[in-house]
């Protein structure tokens, strides 16, 4: 409907500076993206919106990444569907902790007490200053908050068509209840336990390292071939990275049909240095060509150590503590004095020190072979550590994921077939992830910024914790910090004492929170008539390398809680590369901060840039084409002003002229076009298809029935039908542009229509496109062949456009040539054509242009 104020609203000089401020504004007083729960479930579309991590600042992958989301979220929004679109902060864990301690310079001394006085100092020092456990949770709070607001500021200057009465944090109350509530069912159903066992273990952090959280980094390294000795005294040469471990022995293996080692199956041979006897086995696992065919089993050197150790069920000999460091005392096994004086050289040392001693220790010995020899081979570290995992014997908390389990494996395979993949090839990546799990879902982290193991542990006459029984507190009570919340049936007094009772001191991994942020911000058990509204979510987008992570977790809680997926479909972004083929991160330093970027280019250009990224396909960053979509957002403010300036927002006349049925024709099949690629979450090429005929519609089409708009040429129906299929047409583009030029269209739109573009319905075929069988679509092809030859003739020879054109003699086929009867005025006007000769041919269109 045209606005009543008519064309007052549109400036005389359209521009894109500031469209970001004020149409943010507006769009939050009229509550244009608030949700509208009344709505039924199959009217309703949820998306589950990644909560990005807050510490420290958003890169351009992000914004590229929530653009497709926010582009699908206004796509929906115009098919008339409620969009539940909420953001929310990932804010426990690891990176909050390490911000917190660089920003204040402070350190967690759980044994501290609080001080309600503390002030961090202005200019924190090279020495971080401990203090409490609540002390340092207030800091990190302190510090998110800031964060966050500087994220949702910069979420909103991008144009994200966010709820914004609707966010949470991963660490607030109501996501801590979620996430507690959800374990301690886990726990009822035996799908969490704890055990004690061996763990990949962060020593920089002193925290345990999930499966998920490991990389590999290629590092230098050394084999040193040590000679161990048979019954008979006989040498056997064993080759080891890892020299230091040789304490931790407690066995050696060889493959069954190794000939070289068959002979001491079953028998024992005395370690190096330390004089202990360790049994020979055949394993299938030992390599007969790394080395010398035989391996080492330390207690634990990598995880091939832990599959013997478990397998073979040999002894444990712990060496390596929680700091990293060899332990003070020799493990059980080393009795002599010789061994015992020998690893009191090692005690205390770092690995790397105590890699050293050992080496000249079995150089003076004549125990080592050679010299070591260099080689450079896969390390493990976790993925935000600086230094290789080691791997020591703790009791940790984990839930079932099927890495033991073949039938939960099968069904959590099954979800991921039931799941709808964008594209379909990332399928793939879940598929194998899933089939290659070697162990459950490590969950307890040894930090403190984090959603606390909801559970204590009573204490015998000893004071010692009984594990087997924990005490769990009713979900009504949640949240609780069971560190300092006491268990009912106890006093305060009675925590640490015998007969008492003790709080788990650990958190759960932020993934264990984050794998229910479909029931955190759908209201589980918190809301039940929203949840029923917006579970299952529709929607997951997500970047491809946390399938294995976010995704894959998310599958496994709603599986067990919900009996169902946690999402119907799932997007998946590819990553931002840099100049080099390398991925953007802040990791890895090559990250650019993308709120310069939108300050110099503008909202709707760098989001047309990120729109241009295909699903699940890794893209340049380019500046070059946030150029190309700040040229394009200009040029639909200025089209739309031309259109509305000739009156066409008035006009109430039909589209009678061939030209204009073309025109809405081919309009028509574009709409249809972009919406086939939005329901197949492709917005890409809803975009490209768009934007091809858009300046098709700018270059040629407006320029050919300009003078018959203006009234200059034809009749008073012909101007009519051009003003009104020049209306039409706007219409349909600044809707069909809105999902990814928001803030433009927005603007346009204001100008003639009341109410928001982006509650407008997405395009459908206009009345005038119901005639499109009649109207031949090819007039527009021939139209353009025409004016492109006329203009490349002037163009050549260096004349004005405006150039009177004394003849054109077009040659081709009866049809081309019955077309451009149809059009010939509008071309002689457009061209400035005297006159348009035909002539019939076979072939294609040939246009000869005759100049003074």
């Amino acid at each position: 409907m045209v606005a009543e104020s008519g064309l007052s609203r549109m400036p005389d000089k359209p521009s894109l500076d500031g469209l970001e401020a004020k149409w943010s504004r507006v769009w939050e007083e009229t509550g244009v993206y608030r949700f509208d729960r009344t709505r039924t479930r199959e009217d309703v579309y949820s998306i589950d919106t990644p909560p990005p991590t807050v510490s420290g600042s958003l890169h351009v992958g992000h914004v590229f990444s929530y653009t497709h989301t926010d582009a699908i979220a206004r796509y929906r929004r115009m098919c008339g569907r409620a969009v539940f679109y909420p953001m929310g902060w990932d804010d426990n864990g690891l990176p909050t902790e390490r911000r917190v301690q660089n920003h204040f310079g402070v350190r967690c001394d759980p044994a501290l007490p609080h001080d309600a006085a503390f002030v961090p100092p202005e200019r924190p020092g090279k020495q971080q200053i401990p203090v409490s456990r609540r002390n340092f949770i207030e800091l990190c709070e302190e510090l998110t908050r800031e964060d966050e607001r500087a994220f949702e500021e910069l979420w909103r200057l991008l144009g994200l068509s966010v709820d914004w009465s609707m966010t949470y944090q991963t660490i607030d109350a109501v996501s801590r209840t979620a996430s507690q509530r959800a374990f301690l069912r886990n726990l009822d159903r035996g799908e969490a336990y704890l055990a004690e066992a061996p763990t990949l273990w962060d020593v920089t952090f002193r925290t345990a390292v999930a499966q998920a959280e490991l990389e590999d980094r290629e590092r230098p390294g050394a084999y040193h071939r040590l000679v161990f000795r048979a019954p008979t005294g006989d040498a056997v040469e064993i080759d080891t990275t890892r020299p230091e471990l040789l304490p931790a022995c407690v066995a050696l293996v060889a493959h069954p049909d190794d000939t070289r080692y068959t002979h001491l199956f079953g028998a024992k041979v005395r370690t190096p240095l330390f004089r202990v006897d360790v049994p020979v086995y055949a394993h299938p696992l030992a390599d007969p060509d790394k080395g010398s065919g035989i391996a080492m089993v330390c207690t634990f050197g990598d995880t091939t150590d832990v599959t013997w150790w478990r397998e073979l069920r040999l002894d444990t000999r712990a060496v390596l503590g929680w700091d990293g460091r060899l332990l003070a005392e020799p493990p059980t096994g080393i009795d002599s004095p010789e061994g015992r004086a020998a690893y009191a050289e090692l005690a205390g040392a770092t690995v790397f020190t105590a890699r050293e001693r050992i080496v000249a220790m079995l150089r003076e010995n004549g125990e080592l072979m050679g010299e070591p020899r260099a080689i450079t081979h896969a390390v493990k570290f976790y993925e935000k550590g600086d230094k290789p995992l080691e791997i020591v014997t703790t009791r940790q908390w984990y839930l079932r994921n099927g890495g033991r389990d073949a039938a939960l494996r099968g069904e959590l395979l099954a979800r991921g077939a039931e799941l709808v993949w964008h594209p379909a090839h990332m399928k793939v990546r879940y598929d194998n992830w899933v089939e290659g799990l070697n162990g459950d879902w490590l969950i307890s982290r040894q930090r403190f910024f984090g959603v606390p193991v909801p559970v204590w542990y009573p204490l015998d006459d000893a004071g010692q914790p009984r594990h087997d029984a924990p005490i769990r507190p009713d979900e009504a009570d949640l949240p609780i910090d069971p560190y300092t919340d006491t268990p009912a049936g106890y006093t305060p007094e009675q925590r640490g004492v015998p007969g008492g009772f003790v709080g788990d001191a650990d958190v759960m991994d932020t993934w264990a929170t984050s794998s229910l942020t479909p029931q955190i911000a759908g209201g589980w058990c918190r809301d039940e008539d929203l949840f029923a509204r917006v579970f299952p979510m529709d929607l997951r987008p997500q970047a491809h390398e946390i399938i294995r992570t976010w995704l894959f977790s998310s599958v496994v809680r709603a599986n067990s809680e919900n009996h169902s997926l946690p999402f119907a479909h799932a997007a998946i972004s590819g990553w931002i590369l840099d100049p080099d083929r390398k991925k953007m991160s802040k990791s890895k330093g090559n990250a650019l901060t993308p709120v310069d970027l939108l300050a110099q280019h503008g909202s709707d250009a760098v989001r047309y840039w990120a729109a241009s990224g295909r699903p699940g396909v890794d893209t340049a960053f380019d500046v070059g084409q946030m150029k190309v979509g700040r040229r394009l957002a200009i040029k639909l403010l200025n089209v739309g002003r031309f259109v509305l300036s000739i009156g066409a927002a008035d006009e109430r006349g039909g589209v009678s002229e061939p030209l204009d049925l073309a025109l809405l024709a081919e309009l028509a099949e574009v709409a249809r076009a972009a919406t086939e690629a939005f329901e197949g979450y492709d917005y890409a090429r809803a975009l490209e298809r768009t934007e091809r005929f858009f300046w098709y519609f700018c270059d040629d089409y407006v320029e050919l029935v300009k003078a018959r708009a203006y009234g200059e040429a034809g009749t008073a129906t012909g101007a009519a039908s051009a003003r009104a299929a020049l209306a039409s047409a706007l219409s349909v583009l600044l809707r069909l542009f809105a999902p990814f030029l928001p803030f433009a269209t927005e603007e346009v739109w204001s100008w003639w229509q009341e109410g928001s573009v982006h509650r407008a319905t997405w395009p459908a075929p206009e009345p005038a496109a119901a005639e499109a069988p009649a109207a031949d679509r090819a007039l527009l092809d021939t139209a353009s062949e025409l004016i492109a030859g006329v203009r490349k003739a002037k163009s050549a020879a260096r004349v004005s456009m405006r150039a009177e054109v004394p003849r054109v003699t077009v040659t081709g086929d009866a049809g081309a040539l019955a077309r451009l009867a149809l059009v010939e005025a509008d071309l002689r006007a457009a061209g400035h054509i005297v006159r348009i000769e035909r002539a019939e041919s076979e072939g294609p269109l040939v246009v000869d242009v005759t100049l003074d």
